[in-house]
């Protein structure tokens, strides 16, 4: 290891750090979600599949950006933080593929559920549109990787900020479905949506595009298909210089922590399936009228409106007479 990086003055060494003990604290909290999950799972048969299901497509989530964090790598610049074969462009490319449709996946899943829960068509068809729209986004980033064209990272994170804003409103639509806490995951969900869907557009965006307007300034070549997979599997280059990484420390803090958090919250609150029928207004409605204090409450108040009526029609008929 250069001696640049052993330096604690390097902001680099401090990132990865970051990054790296962000990592352990993801796994562990769905190693701990994975064991809640099994110590449940005997009492609440019904929804030990979709759990199940849903803590997998975590788990190559957490696990997949964990992978990236510890060897973190650009694609298009073939830069990494070490010299190992597991910093090749391909392996990291393949993992981040893997994990972002297992996320997608996820959206869809829950998006699905709540849909149906509350009635909403927005949002079970925006379900069924977030899994097409992030498998184009790979392609368009697998496009970027081997042929070193900027554009097609552009294209792909603008097909992200579309499934997303499909996202944002189909949580929209089910904010007025639901009360109490799962409202304000709801709430908490859209301003995640809208920060990321801000942070897409106006920095990561023009970003790839400023890259590749420049690239195309400079006369860069543009490699073919074969040529791109033979250099995306076998060059890496090693950089320690905080100049290299300095446009990919902010997308990356944000997608290994915040993203991951997201894919965690999503597992909480689909092992809460059962219980979010309690939390439907109509379901609030029906509860409030249950209580035997509120029927009695009730019932004294409509009698009691009843005989006032009474003695008003009698005051009337007097009046008349």
């Amino acid at each position: 290891m250069r001696s640049e990086w052993r330096v604690r003055s390097n902001p680099l060494v401090w990132w990865w750090g970051f990054l790296t003990l962000v990592s352990g604290a993801n796994i562990a909290f769905w190693c701990l979600l994975y064991r809640e999950f099994h110590e449940h799972q005997s009492g609440n048969l019904g929804n030990s599949s979709g759990l199940g299901l849903m803590l997998l497509l975590s788990a190559g989530y957490v696990f997949g950006c964990a992978f990236r964090s510890l060897l973190p790598r650009a694609d298009v610049q073939r830069i990494c933080l070490f010299d190992t074969w597991l910093s090749s462009v391909v392996v990291g490319r393949s993992v981040a593929t893997i994990a972002e449709i297992c996320f997608a996946a996820q959206w869809a899943i829950m998006l699905r559920e709540l849909g149906v829960l509350a009635g909403a068509d927005t949002a079970v068809n925006a379900s069924q549109a977030i899994l097409p729209l992030i498998v184009v986004a790979e392609c368009c980033s697998w496009y970027a990787v081997v042929t070193k064209n900027y554009l097609g990272n552009a294209v792909e994170n603008s097909i992200w900020a579309v499934a997303f804003f499909v996202v944002g409103v189909a949580v929209s639509r089910l904010l007025p479905e639901f009360n109490g806490p799962v409202r304000l995951a709801l709430v908490i969900a859209i301003v995640g949506i809208a920060g990321y869907l801000a942070f897409l557009v106006i920095i990561d965006v023009p970003m790839y595009l400023c890259r590749w307007r420049a690239n195309v300034a400079e006369g860069g070549r543009l490699l073919g298909l074969l040529e791109g997979l033979h250099d995306a599997s076998t060059r890496w280059v090693v950089t320690h210089d905080f100049s290299h990484w300095k446009d990919e420390i902010a997308w990356m803090s944000l997608y290994f922590s915040t993203a991951v958090w997201a894919s965690l919250a999503l597992c909480v609150v689909y092992s809460l399936q059962h219980d979010l029928p309690r939390y439907r207004p109509e379901a609030t409605v029906a509860s409030w009228l249950s209580e035997p204090a509120q029927r009695t409450l009730v019932s004294q108040f409509l009698a009691h409106d009843q005989r006032g009526f009474g003695l008003e029609v009698r005051v009337i008929n007097s009046r008349r007479a």
